[in-house]
């Protein structure tokens, strides 16, 4: 068994010949009401239909599931219990889990979120956790440090997705320097000293498809970290903008990238997927949208 992430995920992607990371995003909006059963308003037994019902029908189809934490902990103590149950389910079923909660705080705290996140044996076993950076580097230790204690991996928030993030991570900090690439900067030797047996580092960084250029910058001062990619389908970039980072495979494993692509609201709800009769027929619909999603991201990168 391979304890290291980075060596974890290659070995994850070229087994299922697949870079594409499944959102679990639980919207209570969003989901179709053939999980709403006999009428019965239930958020705690909708959400977890639908998120055990996703799992059943994506198993073998994707290396890595990604559950967004916030849509579990808006539902309380039982939501939570539920999230628990479903990272166990999806290691049993052999997918990664890459826990979406973006902790970061001072030492102490964030010592507890990683305790709370990273391992086999916490309390939401996650393969990888993403993190919050801003609050500075020591902010950080304690989830490298515990990563590399459970084998587990990061995610660093660096350039993210959404609009605002230019608000500060575009901020030119001298006359040739922006803020993201200065963090780019001091992550760089972190992220090399945790390079595995496969040259892909356990330490990985967000780097949203909406910016492309930024993340093909970020690659290249990066060459060995892990991207988790998320804007792709329903926030708008491309197949092109969002496989643009990834990393080249040497092998021969028939696959050409490493990387994971995030999608979720594109897969999870599509039209056609609210006027099902059965579990089962919305199940097909998913998967259906799933390889979809999966063939076009493989044929843009290769």
């Amino acid at each position: 068994m391979v304890d290291h992430f980075g060596d974890r995920l290659i070995e994850q992607i070229r087994k299922f010949k697949s870079f594409l990371c499944l959102g679990i995003d639980p919207h209570l909006d969003l989901i179709p009401e053939i999980f709403n059963e006999n009428g019965t308003i239930n958020n705690i037994k909708i959400v977890e239909t639908f998120c055990f019902s996703l799992l059943e029908a994506v198993i073998g189809k994707v290396p890595a599931v990604k559950p967004q934490i916030a849509l579990f902990e808006q539902l309380g103590p039982e939501g939570m219990i539920l999230l628990s149950s479903l990272c166990k389910h999806a290691h049993s079923k052999g997918f990664l889990v890459i826990m979406d909660a973006k902790r970061g705080d001072i030492g102490s705290t964030s010592k507890a979120y990683a305790n709370a996140y990273l391992g086999k044996n916490s309390p939401f076993p996650s393969d990888a956790l993403t993190v919050n950076p801003w609050l500075g580097l020591d902010s950080l230790e304690p989830f490298f440090s515990k990563a590399e204690d459970t084998g587990s991996g990061l995610f660093i928030l660096v350039h993210t997705s959404n609009k605002g993030s230019q608000d500060i991570q575009e901020i030119l900090i001298n006359r040739d320097l922006k803020c993201y690439e200065h963090l780019a900067n001091i992550l760089k030797p972190v992220i090399e000293k945790n390079n595995g047996q496969s040259g892909l580092s356990s330490i990985g960084v967000v780097s949203g498809a909406t910016y492309k250029e930024q993340a093909i910058s970020l690659r290249k001062k990066l060459p060995s970290a892990p991207f988790l990619i998320p804007g792709y389908g329903a926030q708008g970039a491309s197949a092109s903008d969002a496989c643009a980072p990834l990393i080249t495979d040497q092998s021969d494993s028939g696959l050409k990238s490493f990387g994971l692509i995030n999608a979720s609201r594109s897969v999870l709800f599509p039209k056609n997927s609210y006027s099902v009769n059965s579990i089962e027929e919305w199940q097909n619909i998913i998967l259906t949208e799933l390889e979809k999603t999966n063939d076009i991201l493989i044929n843009t990168k290769t």
